[in-house]
């Protein structure tokens, strides 16, 4: 079995960080990147649970649910990634978004 904890803490920290950023954060560009990262976590875990069916969209639940839709989308992948590289690519990921949302 996979070590997948990388990748378990990559989406709790940037979580963390969400919560913690201002209002004014999260409206810039925080909740947008956020909502994107989960979305794009979520189809690559559809994409290996159920590879004949096209990915359903994780819905906008608003920019004080962006941090726990982040949370879900990368705990759910992380319970099916079947190789360390593909922690390490989820991970690196995770990391470029948070980047990306300035938190």
């Amino acid at each position: 079995m996979v070590d997948t904890t990388p990748l378990t803490r990559a989406v709790d920290h940037f979580a963390d960080r969400l919560r913690a950023a201002p209002q004014s954060r999260l409206q810039r560009s925080g909740a947008a990147e956020a909502l994107a990262l989960a979305r794009e976590l979520a189809r690559w875990a559809q994409r290996i649970e159920e590879p004949a069916r096209e990915p359903r969209e994780m819905p906008d639940a608003g920019m004080f649910a962006a941090a726990d839709q982040v949370m879900v989308a990368g705990h759910d992948l992380a319970v099916v990634l079947g190789t360390d590289s593909e922690v390490a690519e989820a991970v690196r990921v995770v990391e470029a978004a948070r980047e990306r949302a300035g938190v």
